[in-house]
């Protein structure tokens, strides 16, 4: 089992900036990728980004490259996303999750087997 807990979320102006942070615990050595995903009322989780626990690179959603930088501390099995120039189409729960069987990103919910109990963002107009 790995446990997870995110932090970082609240309510911030269009435009600004929001930090969020995944902890991990438990057997963090079958860390394979980290990844954040998000959910807002009435639509579907969808991917956000990722990194692996090895050389391959970190991904992005489309929306949030160039906005969102991902990195982690894998020596504290730490992750972060720095989200930058915030809309109100960023607004969701955003979920940290963990991908135990693959080396490189992938985005699908279903590939994660770890999931936190997410932190909520709220971007205002």
């Amino acid at each position: 089992q790995v446990q997870l807990v995110e932090s970082g979320g609240g309510l911030v102006q269009t435009g600004g900036s929001l930090r969020l942070s995944c902890a991990a615990s438990g057997r963090t050595f079958t860390i394979g990728v980290m990844g954040w995903f998000r959910q807002a009322p009435g639509k579907e989780r969808e991917f956000v980004a990722a990194i692996p626990w090895s050389d391959i690179k970190e991904e992005y959603t489309e929306s949030g490259r160039g906005r969102f930088v991902i990195s982690a501390d894998k020596a504290k099995n730490t992750m972060s996303l720095q989200m930058n120039s915030l809309e109100p189409e960023d607004t969701a729960r955003y979920y940290c999750a963990v991908d135990r069987l693959s080396r490189a990103v992938r985005t699908i919910p279903a590939a994660y087997e770890y999931w936190g109990q997410g932190t909520q963002v709220t971007v205002t107009t």
